[in-house]
């Protein structure tokens, strides 16, 4: 019943929030008027506010952008021993300080070391810390281009990238963050520069306990959906999640913004019940992936499992097996990544849950801005389905889904199976899913679980893969950055075509999109494309496990 509860309080906090912050995002981004802070950023970069763009220069203002940062990054950690607040930590690896970069550029936040004994302070800060603004302010960035080319009458841009950016990172992303970063320092976590201190064990024995900027950090990675975690034990540490209530919030954070980006949506193209909708669509896929997570982990078959009433191995005890169900369920269904139990460690179906949450696309409702433009691909794919089964040109939104659209909706679908499929391929074929720590359908879920959480940029590690060697921090890397970077400029290709279109009258053969009939037609393709795509995967891993 406390699970039940944990997780209805969480629906009625973010129905409570759904329309005021999504109506505060709207005005962020569809609002014209510029403060003091973002003009000077503007002339720092030199950037005219009143140019818009064509969707060929917003993508490459996003790649450029993202292609500074991933080398400043890289830059810095792998000069972190001539650093200030270094701690006396060596330089970063060549293979990990690429994969890291790579990771939270791309908003994915992939972990190969443990974070405590690998990076300083100043890495953490100037490094991880601002990544997981900016990265999260680009997702976003881009949804908002692909709903102005639904709103387009007939016009050929999609705004401005630099001013969308800054916007959403200093009138959304950082306010809510100090916000919640001093409640979360209330609530006990640590928020220092201490190089930590040496305490005994309640065995005799002697720890060396980190200090450093956790709540700062660990308020962005969880409001940007990007998922990491400062400590190696992640959001199960006590100093990084301290309590049930931290536990709560650490996951309305999560849903916060890709719950109420549907409300941005429905304002941009002026339909409220279109994003309604989409809201419906990801509730529906994200209540019914949390409720099978936890029957799976409540009802575990096995001797241990039924003695104890409950899989418990591998669970964080102050959150029981629900808490770390829902969290599992919540941080796949979004980009997050971060865990506060050992995902490895779950029975055969219920690990094989947050796999599919991700394969998914993580849509339901995914991170922030990503999961809404990946909802708004599968949307348009349904209509198009439609269209072809009563013999009608496909519409949506008054747009016409035509062979230029599909065909650029399709890739975007194709991109991650491609990356995750032939990833895991690669790695047994090289002999790199030797580093598995088992064999059989279990080996072969953790080998898969790696490529599908690094091509859906989710971070969470299936764990029981030693995954710190060059050729996995490489290959993981390119995974990362492919299925970060592709998907964007399909989604702002998309965005253009649509915007150059002149809206189309609705008439008696158009489908509805925003009634009951339409939501179920988006979850109901939005599964069976998984199916198709995933299942004889998952039949050689976890369902083979699980059936066993």
């Amino acid at each position: 019943m406390a699970g039940w509860l944990f997780v209805l309080t969480l629906i009625a906090a973010l129905v409570a929030v759904y329309k005021p912050f999504g109506d505060y995002m709207y005005r962020v981004v569809a609002g014209h008027k510029h403060n003091a802070a973002e003009r000077g950023v503007y002339r720092l970069v030199g950037v005219d506010p009143a140019a818009e763009q064509t969707w060929g220069v917003y993508a490459r203002g996003v790649l450029a952008f993202s292609a500074v940062s991933l080398l400043f990054l890289y830059g810095l950690l792998r000069l972190q021993d001539k650093l200030w607040l270094s701690l006396g930590l060596p330089a970063v690896t060549d293979h990990i300080a690429w994969n890291t970069a790579v990771s939270f550029v791309a908003n994915t936040n992939w972990q190969a070391y443990s974070g405590e004994s690998t990076m300083g302070h100043l890495a953490q800060m100037a490094g991880l810390a601002v990544q997981n603004f900016v990265s999260a302010s680009v997702g976003i960035a881009v949804a908002v281009a692909l709903m102005r080319g639904f709103a387009a009458r007939n016009g050929a841009t999609l705004g401005n990238f630099w001013v969308d950016l800054t916007r959403i990172t200093l009138r959304i992303l950082l306010p809510v963050s100090v916000l919640f970063a001093i409640v979360f320092m209330v609530g006990g976590m640590v928020q220092n520069l201490s190089t930590g201190a040496d305490v005994t064990t309640l065995t005799g024995g002697t720890q060396h306990l980190t200090g450093g900027p956790v709540a700062s950090q660990e308020v962005i990675k969880l409001l940007g959906t990007n998922g990491g975690g400062f400590y190696n034990a992640n959001s199960a540490h006590p100093f990084e999640n301290p309590s049930a209530w931290t536990n709560w919030l650490q996951l309305f954070l999560i849903l916060l913004i890709p719950f109420s980006l549907p409300r941005v949506f429905g304002r941009m193209v002026g339909q409220n019940r279109q994003g309604y909708a989409i809201a419906a669509v990801m509730a529906i896929l994200a209540l019914g992936s949390i409720a099978l997570t936890i029957a799976f982990e409540t009802h575990g078959a096995g001797t241990v499992p039924e003695a104890a009433g409950a899989a418990m191995e591998g669970k964080e005890t102050r959150f029981g097996v629900v808490g770390s169900a829902v969290y599992a369920a919540v941080t796949t269904l979004t980009s997050t990544g971060a865990v506060n139990s050992f995902h490895d460690s779950y029975t055969a179906l219920g690990g094989m849950m947050p796999m599919v949450n991700m394969m998914l696309g993580e849509v339901a409702p995914g991170g922030v801005g990503s999961g809404l433009y990946g909802m708004l691909i599968l949307a348009i794919i349904t209509v198009f389905v439609a269209g072809l089964m009563v013999g009608r040109t496909p519409e949506y939104l008054g747009k016409k889904i035509q062979a230029r659209e599909i065909k650029l909706a399709s890739l975007y679908f194709l991109v991650t199976p491609i990356l995750v499929l032939s990833g895991t391929a690669a790695a047994f074929a090289t002999g790199n899913a030797g580093t598995a720590l088992n064999v059989g359908p279990h080996g072969l879920s953790e080998v898969l679980y790696a490529f599908t959480s690094a091509a859906n940029n989710n971070g969470s590690a299936f764990a029981g893969i030693t995954v710190n060697t060059p050729w996995w921090d490489v290959a993981l890397g390119l995974a990362m950055l492919l299925g970060r970077f592709l998907p964007m400029i399909l989604v702002l290709a998309l965005a253009g075509s649509l915007a150059r279109q002149r809206p189309a009258p609705e008439t008696e053969g158009t489908l509805p999109t925003h009634q009951p009939l339409f939501v179920g037609m988006v979850a109901g393709v939005t599964i069976v494309l998984v199916a198709l795509t995933f299942l004889p995967a998952l039949a050689l891993g976890p369902l083979a496990e699980g059936l066993s």
